[in-house]
């Protein structure tokens, strides 16, 4: 850290790339970074830390209008002399995947911590090799796990921490949207998320959300079966061209978590929403289930729990959602993202490890890599444990 005479505090500058992006910009940079850059991030003594983030990506004129529009004094092209810079503490990555494996090995070998978002490397072989280059380093080194933040989940997970579920049995998710093909309305994602050449992929993109939240949740994976499916094959890009769609639009995986539990997970860009949230998990167990969204959270006791009676030949009268009872935050919670800045960022000041590391990123990378796997050869794929 560098101090700021003018707050007479010291200042963490974090060189931030990718924020011209949609959640560099939105999720990092609006609703995280710059908040926290006008209160200070406030310690675990109480005390307060200047947040100065310095805008970096390629595109000079967007970096310009982004920096006037918020009032950021430095931005720059130049990645090379801001990872070089001795004064900046930490380096942020969300550029595209393709692009962040030498980005953040130069950071971390410059002696920069990392913050990064998912996932870290195109392939297993990138991910390990990043983790161990933070490990030898030194440096305090975190990867984005956004859900885990967020109400619904953290609702979620201290029903789990207090044995609401008794023995968990299995959990369901499903996420997903219909994105549109971009003839006749454009297209919600950027198109190359839809060229495996590029990148892309809806496995790759979430089966490493799907990895942490499980090991957040329930524990680690041991074993995978998928199935991915390019559903739309024909998609228009940006400039209203027609291109071929190249990766996978659609993920349905089984996943079995350590101590018997079964997880399904159903992931598509090619779906229309019929819940009350784009994605949601089930987790049911022998004394209780809950359904949880990114914000909501619902449950239902053994206790209370119904006797349904399956019958095709009468209606049903049962209004089986009002028989779940809401689980209240007891708690003020903030936004997700913004909510792990602060933690990483209190655990750069004090030279603590952070506890979602780029080890934690690997295994995301790696159950993509096995699910891809599991589809091409139709077969279940235990998943080895990765050390470093």
């Amino acid at each position: 850290m560098s101090s700021s005479p003018g707050a007479g505090r010291p200042t963490l500058r974090i060189a931030m790339n990718g924020v011209t992006g949609r959640m560099g910009y939105r999720q990092h940079l609006l609703r995280s970074i710059l908040p926290l850059r006008d209160t200070g991030l406030r310690l675990d003594d109480g005390t307060r830390v200047t947040v100065e983030p310095i805008l970096v990506g390629r595109n000079a004129d967007k970096l310009a209008e982004l920096a006037a529009e918020h009032g950021v004094e430095h931005w720059t092209t130049d990645v090379e002399a801001v990872i070089a810079d001795p004064t900046v503490a930490v380096y942020f990555d969300a550029q595209v995947t393709s692009r962040r494996m030498a980005a953040l090995s130069a950071a971390i070998k410059a002696g920069k911590n990392v913050y990064t978002e998912k996932p870290t490397a195109e392939t297993l072989t990138e991910a390990v090799e990043l983790a161990r280059l933070a490990e030898n380093a030194g440096v305090v080194a975190g990867v984005v796990h956004d859900k885990l933040y967020l109400p619904g989940l953290v609702k979620l997970r201290r029903l789990v921490d207090e044995g609401f579920f008794g023995r968990i049995l299995s959990m369901r998710g499903e996420f997903g949207y219909w994105v549109f093909e971009g003839d006749g309305q454009p297209a919600q994602r950027p198109s190359w998320n839809y060229r495996a050449e590029d990148g892309g992929g809806i496995t790759v993109d979430m089966f490493c959300h799907w990895n942490y939240v499980m090991e957040g949740l329930l524990g680690p994976v041991e074993a995978v079966t998928a199935r991915t499916v390019t559903h739309i094959p024909t998609r228009w890009d940006e400039q209203g061209r027609e291109y071929a769609a190249t990766a996978d639009d659609a993920a349905y995986g089984i996943f079995e978590i350590e101590g018997g539990i079964v997880a399904q997970i159903n992931s598509s860009w090619a779906v229309r929403v019929h819940r009350d949230e784009l994605v949601e998990f089930q987790i049911d167990g022998t004394h209780g289930s809950a359904v949880a969204g990114l914000r909501g959270c619902v449950a239902q006791q053994r206790a209370h729990t119904p006797k349904p009676v399956w019958n095709p030949d009468l209606p049903v009268t049962e209004r089986f959602r009002d028989q779940w009872l809401e689980v209240p935050a007891n708690a003020d919670l903030d936004n997700g993202f913004k909510l792990q800045w602060e933690e990483y960022l209190r655990d750069v000041v004090t030279g603590r490890p952070h506890r979602f590391g780029l080890l934690s990123a690997a295994r995301g990378v790696q159950l993509a890599e096995l699910g891809l796997q599991s589809s091409a050869e139709g077969k279940r794929i235990a998943v080895p444990e990765i050390v470093l």
